[in-house]
């Protein structure tokens, strides 16, 4: 088995790296594998932005936490990720992930926008030029140091 991140003590990786073409992906598997473990502290799997990985891709998180649970590497998990559900181009995996890299906040969303601001002013960060990764960077950084 692979070893885990504890995320007790450190971050997990940053949204912007990729696996397979995937953001979030690598910060994901961290996750995963650290919930697995009982080390994932204040970080969760399967939230709101895991989800968005497995609703573009169609598979549901139990399925990835089994298939995680296995031992697999990094690049086996990329590549069972882009085998399941919905068939995806490169290109495709590309866009979407430009997207959260690039545009993507809770700035406008109502459900998250008033969180989001929250946070972001926490931070001191302009909630309308703060993408969710730079957030979740920034978050991490303030935690760890790091």
């Amino acid at each position: 088995m692979l070893q885990s991140k504890d995320l007790t003590k450190e971050a997990p990786r940053s949204p912007y790296e990729t696996i397979a073409g995937f953001a979030i992906l690598p910060r994901a598997i961290d996750k995963c594998r650290a919930f697995i473990a009982g080390t994932n502290g204040e970080y969760n799997f399967h939230c709101a932005v895991d989800k968005k990985l497995f609703d573009f891709k169609g598979i549901d998180g139990e399925s990835f936490k089994e298939f995680v649970a296995t031992g697999a590497t990094d690049e086996e998990i990329g590549e069972w990720v882009k085998s399941q559900g919905f068939p995806k181009t490169d290109d495709e995996i590309k866009e979407w992930s430009d997207h959260f890299r690039e545009d993507f906040s809770y700035s406008t969303d109502p459900a998250k926008k008033d969180w989001f601001h929250g946070e972001c002013q926490r931070l001191g960060l302009d909630p309308m030029k703060t993408t969710l990764f730079d957030f979740l960077e920034a978050d991490d950084k303030a935690t760890f140091g790091k």
